[in-house]
């Protein structure tokens, strides 16, 4: 079976209590930056700057730009002045704090028994922290990356969406590009974990014994128990209750935030030649897929969503988008461009469907190819086609032969 593991980390992975960690974790940073910062300044605007990372909702900026944003001009300090500070902080003290916490030997198993079985296993916590410090608590886990393959490990310098947000959720999937089959979330908290990867549609496995509390609620596990209770639950577990079912409208906005934001991340620092190559003659290269992208969503998305909205049952056209290719000669424009105009655009597409009523959804079209419809199967169709084409970049991205000699030029 082919399965897609998301695993939390602090009291799933790593026996980590949060709540109680965290003031040991405050008070050796205040202490380490006093010299910059008074403790008292930096832990109240630090905490502040968190909150809106955990508030952020736009696809255009990562967690670490929100969290500079807020911090730095709140406590009238330079990052630069900071950041040696801060690299000696995460590699000399933080390290002294895995004392707070430690392994869980169920789970050091569980995660090497299922890369054995050739699962795919990312780590999904909440990225809130600097990438050195996720892998430091990795390491404190008995999980050291250099260890064990994770498909991802999120952060704030690569990540916009943190928990409770669903898109969230998202933003891994897509990063790792929308991996079909079975996809199950395994972690410990009520909200962040569960409610809200349930919201995307992801199967979950609630770490805890309390799953009666859900019984009633749409978002109910669909298991609970002890890690090594999930080990056995898989073994008997049926394909179709580990797949996802990504409907309903906090769904879709979810899908359609992450897909810029996973671009953002995928593609911002490809050298120029990456954009133009491509691994066979007939596939596109990242150039043609985001401009493609770029102009459905000008020309094809935003005006037929808006025609829904405005029209009773309006008839909606097919178009030919894919002949574009060539005729627009996609392969001579600039790709970083038509990523920053296909984000603009589907902001907009989101401002558009964060503005609606839940009845709009179901508001009524007649599209030429698909015959009735409503507006809610037209924003799964763009949901669903994202992921073809964040499929498409990852294969692109991944294949061996992806080296610059390797690689096919596109044919005049």
């Amino acid at each position: 079976m082919t399965l897609t593991l998301l695993a939390d980390l602090d009291d799933t992975l790593l026996a980590n209590d949060f709540g109680n960690f965290l003031p040991y974790y405050l008070d050796a940073l205040g202490n380490h930056l006093k010299p910059f910062v008074e403790p008292e300044i930096l832990i109240h605007n630090l905490l502040t700057a968190t909150q809106k990372m955990i508030e952020n909702n736009h696809p255009d900026r990562t967690l670490k730009q929100v969290f500079d944003e807020h911090f730095f001009p709140a406590i009238n300090v330079e990052p630069e002045k900071l950041q040696d500070g801060i690299e000696t902080f995460y590699e000399e003290v933080f390290p002294q704090l895995s004392k707070h916490t430690h392994p869980r030997q169920d789970a050091i198993q569980f995660i090497h028994q299922t890369l054995q079985g050739g699962y795919r296993v990312a780590i999904a916590t909440n990225p809130l922290f600097p990438r050195v410090a996720i892998e430091e608590r990795l390491k404190w886990a008995g999980l050291s990356p250099q260890d064990y393959a994770f498909s991802i490990i999120p952060s704030y310098e690569t990540f916009h969406f943190a928990k409770p947000n669903p898109a969230y959720f998202a933003e891994i999937l897509a990063q790792i590009g929308w991996p079909e089959g079975g996809i199950l979330m395994i972690g410990d908290e009520l909200e962040n974990d569960i409610i809200a990867s349930r919201q995307l549609g992801l199967p979950a496995f609630w770490i805890s014994a309390q799953v009666e509390i859900l019984k009633s609620s749409p978002y109910t596990p669909v298991a609970s128990g002890s890690i090594s209770d999930c080990s056995q639950w898989l073994d008997t577990a049926s394909t179709d209750i580990l797949q996802p079912n990504y409907k309903g409208s906090e769904s879709l906005k979810a899908i359609l935030s992450a897909t810029p934001a996973a671009l953002d991340t995928l593609l911002t620092n490809l050298s120029k030649s990456a954009w133009v190559l491509r691994p066979e003659k007939n596939e596109w290269s990242l150039a043609e897929i985001i401009c493609h992208l770029r102009d459905v969503e000008i020309e094809v998305n935003l005006p037929r969503l808006q025609k829904v909205l405005d029209e009773n049952n309006p008839f909606i056209p097919g178009k030919d988008t894919d002949s574009w290719v060539n005729e627009r000669q996609y392969i001579d424009q600039d790709g970083l461009v038509a990523l920053a105009d296909f984000t603009s655009a589907r902001i907009q597409v989101l401002n558009m469907l964060e503005n609606i009523s839940q009845d709009s959804w179901n508001r009524s079209a007649r599209h030429a190819i698909f015959g009735p419809t409503d507006l809610e199967e037209l924003i799964n169709f763009i949901a669903s086609h994202d992921q073809l084409h964040l499929r498409q970049i990852h294969n692109l991205q991944l294949k061996p032969s992806q080296s610059p000699e390797d690689l096919k030029p596109l044919a005049a």
